[in-house]
């Protein structure tokens, strides 16, 4: 049985592992999953004086133990990977996207005077600076007003905390994920745009093709699964959640939309869009020291494994 240290995930990006690893399919491909918590010591408030990324470390949460060698592979965004492995310290590379799809929305408080995405020019959107819901934020907005009427904030990562602030007045409007979603609907916020987003798996070599194809494996029948039966498995966001958060733990199964639940097989990240998301990164002045896409993403292991877990 070989030992895989992955850093912690909430059900909205990493729902399939979780689910991988309940049902004892790691283990049936001869995984032993340990769970390294990344959020302790992460602050947790906005600072409306950080406007950018610019000088914000990419690895206060995601990818902060594997930095450390605390950890074997981390999931997060695709786009915050990007950043993450052109600035590692442990040669980290992606190997594939992950499993689920995840579904983000950008929501404004029930007395906001916004009700269309355009009229969010120049409005402050909190933010969690390298996390998916930064990244969402700019591609649904850059369609509607110009770049530079889009007005970022750092905000904390964690859906709890920004919704926090948005009710609190500190921001205009922020990026949510399940089931904070349903939570701010339920509280009378407003919805503006949605979107889904991918995220990768990162590792080193530590984690040789073998390893991540049977991780694959395991999380391909999680995925199996989970599309049998969505409502079975909704109660994850719950449930993970609810632990710390009386609100969330009020909210029933039946108030979460399977359709905000979309999960396929893990899959190697289609060269065509490689290259567009390094563009796009490069377009927003990330991946300065980065000179070309192949740097980002272990081509070998990524096609080995894939296959191998077919």
């Amino acid at each position: 049985m070989k030992t895989l240290v992955l850093e912690t995930t909430a059900p909205f990006q990493g729902l399939p592992e979780l689910v991988a690893y309940d049902e004892g399919l790691f283990e049936k491909e001869g995984l032993h999953v340990e769970w390294a918590d990344r959020e302790q010591g992460v602050e947790k408030k906005v600072d409306a004086s950080i406007t950018s990324p610019k000088d914000v470390d990419p690895f206060t949460s995601h990818g902060k133990l594997f930095e450390k060698g605390q950890a074997d592979m981390y999931n997060a965004c695709e786009w915050g990977n990007y950043c993450r492995v052109g600035a590692t310290n442990a040669g980290s590379r992606q190997l594939g996207r992950r499993a689920i799809v995840s579904y983000a929305a950008m929501v404004v408080a029930p007395d906001s005077p916004v009700y269309t995405p355009q009229q969010l020019a120049n409005k402050v959107i909190g933010v969690p600076f390298y996390f998916g819901t930064h990244y969402i934020a700019l591609q649904m907005l850059q369609g509607f007003v110009r770049r530079g009427e889009i007005k970022l904030c750092s905000a904390p990562n964690g859906s709890r905390y920004r919704l926090a602030a948005l009710l609190n007045g500190e921001v205009d409007a922020v990026t949510l994920t399940e089931p904070h979603v349903t939570l701010a609907e339920k509280k009378g916020c407003r919805l503006v745009c949605s979107a889904f987003f991918h995220g990768t798996e990162v590792a080193s070599d530590r984690v040789d093709a073998e390893t991540y194809a049977a991780f694959n494996r395991a999380v391909r029948e999680a995925v199996r699964r989970i599309n049998a039966n969505k409502g079975s498995y909704l109660h994850y966001f719950i449930d993970y959640h609810g632990k710390s958060d009386p609100e969330i733990k009020a909210l029933k199964v039946e108030d979460l939309r399977e359709s905000r639940l979309q999960v396929c097989d893990p899959a190697p990240i289609p060269p065509d869009e490689i290259q567009r998301t390094y563009d796009w990164l490069k377009s927003w002045d990330m991946l300065e020291e980065t000179a070309s896409p192949a740097q980002l993403v272990n081509m070998e292991v990524q096609r080995f494994a894939h296959n191998a877990a077919k």
